[in-house]
């Protein structure tokens, strides 16, 4: 969504994205391979003022968003580490890891990342197809994906999920951020829609999410609760009793309730699996 919409944009490009995304969720895991790049590109050509088109964040931005990932999981982060990004984005945060540990990976289905001159030289660039992990089994000692999982078809986002785990060394971890569909939908349809219908092909609970780390084999899960650089790591079972009571609620009330920052605190996905 995008502040520097007009109404009448956003009913048009809400009408233009949920039909693609319909394309995407409809489509055999074949069509999926291409489709993704394909349809994404028909988006923001069909959608000129696709707020990832017209905001580009400022040096200033992109520090305090690099500052407030090292928040997140700098603790996990050492010099020896063998470090991975799915879906890096403009690579901010992944080439800034780079400056920290042994090795970043950086797994993306768009090529335009291989055209970069900036690449640092202990970072390795792999092309994807949604959900294939193209790297040695048991060689990553930290995994993360930040705003991926609710953009990948439910299937691919399993599939992916078993494939991260088999990259993963024993011990190591994938930290999964995502939003919570309680207080959501978090794409476009927000304004239309009670659950997301745009190119957030699936949101999820923590407990929805928790259900697919232990069903690939994740023998220990931890929730990432707090905000403004402050967490504090507990069990699932803290923010899945959040979710229960808020399912209860119809959904205008729950979306009152849920969007209070002391909520969000306990509802905002920072899933940490261990192998």
């Amino acid at each position: 969504m995008g502040e520097s919409q007009t109404h009448e944009q956003l009913a048009a490009h809400y009408g233009i994205e949920k039909a693609l995304a319909a394309q995407l969720r409809a489509a055999s895991p074949e069509e999926r391979r291409t489709l993704y790049s394909d349809l994404y590109d028909e988006l923001f050509r069909r959608v000129p003022d696709h707020p990832q088109l017209t905001r580009k964040a400022s040096p200033a931005e992109q520090q305090v968003y690099v500052a407030d990932q090292f928040k997140m999981i700098g603790d996990v982060l050492r010099a020896d580490v063998e470090f991975l990004e799915v879906g890096p984005g403009d690579c901010s945060f992944a080439f800034a890891v780079a400056e920290r540990v042994k090795r970043v990976n950086v797994v993306d289905v768009s090529r335009e990342i291989t055209g970069r001159n900036d690449i640092p030289g202990n970072c390795c660039v792999i092309i994807s197809d949604g959900s294939s992990i193209p790297v040695t089994p048991d060689s990553i000692d930290v995994a993360y994906s930040n705003q991926l999982m609710e953009h990948l078809h439910p299937d691919d986002a399993s599939a992916q999920l078993a494939n991260l785990y088999t990259a993963l060394k024993p011990g190591g971890c994938y930290v999964c951020i995502t939003p919570n569909r309680l207080n959501g939908p978090h794409d476009v349809s927000r304004l239309f829609d009670d659950v997301a219908t745009g190119f957030h092909l699936k949101e999820y609970t923590v407990a929805e999410l928790a259900d697919m780390f232990r069903a690939v084999g994740f023998r220990r899960l931890l929730c990432r609760i707090g905000a403004k650089g402050r967490y504090l790591g507990v069990g699932p079972w803290l923010p899945q009793l959040v979710e229960r009571v808020l399912g209860w609620l119809p959904v205008g009330p729950r979306r009152t309730i849920a969007d209070l920052a002391p909520v969000r605190a306990f509802l905002n996905i920072r899933l940490v699996g261990y192998k």
